[in-house]
C-alpha cells in the first residue's frame, strides 16, 4: 500500500487537488481511500470509510468526536484517581474540543490507516489531505517528538518495581496510579510508533500544492529546508489554478505572466528531482466529481529522469500510481563521510546509511584528527538561522522555524563534536573520537 500526503500553503487548493488525485487514481482501476478534515463537494461526511464512486472511499476526520471519545475513555481509565480526589465526571455533551485536537485526530486517523481497521488490504493507495504546509510539517514531526517525551517522562525501565506496587498500595491505603499510567504510556507509544513508521516508510511521499506567485514561492523555499531536516520525500509539486498564458485582457495577461515566471523558477529549483504538474484554473471552484475529473484531464505533468515519483510519470494527469518499493523504513536523510577516504559515504551506493558501528569506523587515529563527518542536506538554509547543540547522545538541530532532535548512533556517541560548517546547502558536523571510549586494537 502506498500513502500520498498532500499539503501546501493555505488557500492553495490542496484539498481539491487531494480529492482530484484520489478520484483520478480510482478511475484508473485502483482502490483508494481519501482522508480529509475539510468538506469536499460531492463527497459524503462519514467518519468511517464510505464509498464515493467505484474504487474510491472517503473518511471525514471529525476532531470534535475524537476529542470527546478520548477524554471520556481517559475518565474511565482514571476513575479510581478521580473518585479519590472527589472529581465529578463530565458528559460528552458538555465537552468542547481544545486547541491541538485536530492534529491528534489526524494522527489517530493515520494510525488506523497504518495498522488499524483501515489497513486490512482493502486499499492500494491512501491519500491524506494535510493541514497547511507549516502546520503539516509540525504534525508529521509530532509522533517522533511525543515518543521522545514519553521516554523521558516515563522511562520504561522504571517499571521494574511493578511487583512492589500492590504492597505499597496496601501500606498507603490508596490506589497506586503508576501501573495504569505506564500502561497508557506504552499504548500511546505503540500507536505513535505505527504513525511514525507510516510517515517514514519508503512507500510514503509528500505532494505539494501551491498557487504560483511570490508568496507561494517564498513559502515553498522555506519549507524545503524543513522537509529536508525531517527527511520527508517530495514526489510532485502541483502548480494549481494556472491561468491561460495568452489572454487579450492586459490585467489577466500580466497575472498569467507572473504565474509563468514562478512556475519557471519551480522547474529550475524542483524539476531535477521532482515531478511537476500544472493544474489549470476552471474559472470557478470545483463543485462535483465531474469537475474533479476535469482537473485530472486538463493537468499537464512532467517527470524528469531520475525523479523519485513513485509511479507518477509524464502524461498521467493527477493519477498517483500505487507502485511502490518494498515496504520498510526509508533511508535516513543524512550520511557519513570518512575524511580518510576521499568521497566515501558508507556501504550503500547513495551513501544514505546509518552511521557504521565502531568496527567499521576503525580505531581513532593517533593524531586525534576527525574520524567521521556527519552530513545532512539543508537546501535553502542560511548560517545565521542554524543552531546545533550536542546534548548527551542527541543532536539538537534548529534551522529557522524548524527543529529536530536526532539520536546519535552508538559509534558517534563515543565521539565529540569538534566543528561544523554549512557549505553548498549541506551541514557537515565533524566528530573526533574520545580515546577513553574506544576499545584498543593493539
Amino acid at each position: 500500500m502506498r500513502t500520498v500526503l498532500v499539503t501546501g500553503p493555505g488557500g492553495a487548493g490542496r484539498t481539491t487537488v487531494a480529492a482530484a488525485t484520489a478520484l483520478a487514481t480510482a478511475r484508473r482501476g485502483r482502490r483508494v481511500l481519501l482522508l480529509s478534515a475539510d468538506p469536499i463537494p460531492g463527497f459524503p461526511d462519514g467518519t468511517e470509510p464510505v464509498e464515493v464512486t467505484d474504487g474510491l472511499w472517503s473518511v471525514r476526520i471529525d476532531s470534535g468526536e475524537h476529542f470527546r471519545g478520548e477524554l471520556l475513555a481517559l475518565q474511565d481509565r482514571a476513575s479510581g484517581v478521580l473518585d479519590l480526589l472527589g472529581g465529578h465526571r463530565m458528559d460528552g455533551e458538555e465537552l468542547t474540543e481544545l486547541p491541538g485536537s485536530p492534529q491528534l485526530a489526524l494522527l489517530h486517523a493515520l494510525r488506523r490507516a497504518a495498522e488499524g481497521d483501515w489497513s486490512d488490504g482493502r486499499f492500494d493507495l491512501i491519500v491524506v489531505d494535510l493541514p497547511p504546509l507549516r502546520e503539516a510539517l509540525a504534525v508529521l514531526a509530532l509522533p517522533e517528538q511525543l515518543r521522545r517525551y514519553l521516554r523521558r517522562l516515563l522511562p520504561p525501565e522504571r517499571q521494574a518495581a511493578r511487583a512492589l506496587r500492590p504492597m505499597l498500595a496496601q501500606l498507603a491505603g490508596v490506589p497506586m496510579p503508576a501501573q495504569w499510567l505506564y500502561e497508557a504510556a506504552a499504548r500511546k507509544d505503540a500507536e505513535l510508533a505505527a504513525v511514525q513508521a507510516l510517515i517514514e516508510d519508503r512507500a510514503t511521499t509528500l505532494r505539494l500544492v501551491a498557487e504560483p506567485g511570490p508568496a507561494a514561492e517564498d513559502a515553498l523555499r522555506t519549507a524545503r529546508t524543513g522537509l529536508a531536516l525531517h527527511g520527508l520525500r517530495v514526489d510532485a509539486l502541483a502548480a494549481n489554478r494556472v491561468l491561460p498564458r495568452h489572454s487579450g485582457d492586459p490585467w489577466f495577461a500580466d497575472l498569467a505572466a507572473r504565474q509563468e515566471k514562478t512556475v519557471d523558477h519551480w522547474y529550475e529549483e524542483w524539476g531535477p528531482t521532482t515531478a511537476l504538474y500544472e493544474v489549470p484554473h476552471l474559472g470557478r471552484d470545483p463543485r462535483n466529481l465531474d469537475d474533479l475529473a476535469l482537473l485530472d484531464g486538463l493537468a499537464r505533468s512532467t517527470a524528469p529522469t531520475g525523479a523519485a515519483t513513485g509511479g507518477f510519470g509524464a502524461g498521467d494527469g493527477l493519477c498517483a500510481a500505487p507502485d511502490e518499493p518494498a515496504p520498510g523504513r526509508a533511508d535516513h536523510p543524512w550520511w557519513i563521510e570518512d575524511p580518510r577516504r576521499t568521497g566515501e559515504r558508507g556501504a550503500a551506493d547513495d551513501g544514505r546509511t546509518p552511521p557504521p558501528g565502531p568496527r567499521a569506523m576503525g580505531a581513532p587515529p593517533a593524531d586525534g584528527g576527525p574520524v567521521l563527518v556527519w552530513c545532512l542536506p539543508l537546501p535553502g538554509a542560511v548560517k545565521s538561522d542554524l543552531q546545533l547543540v550536542r546534548r548527551g547522545d542527541e543532536l539538537l538541530l534548529t534551522v529557522g522555524p524548524f527543529h529536530r532532535i536526532i539520536t546519535l548512533e552508538s559509534g558517534l556517541r563515543r565521539c565529540t563534536v569538534s566543528g561544523a560548517a554549512l557549505t553548498d546547502g549541506v551541514l557537515r558536523v565533524r566528530f573526533t573520537p574520545d580515546p577513553g571510549l574506544w576499545p584498543r586494537t593493539d
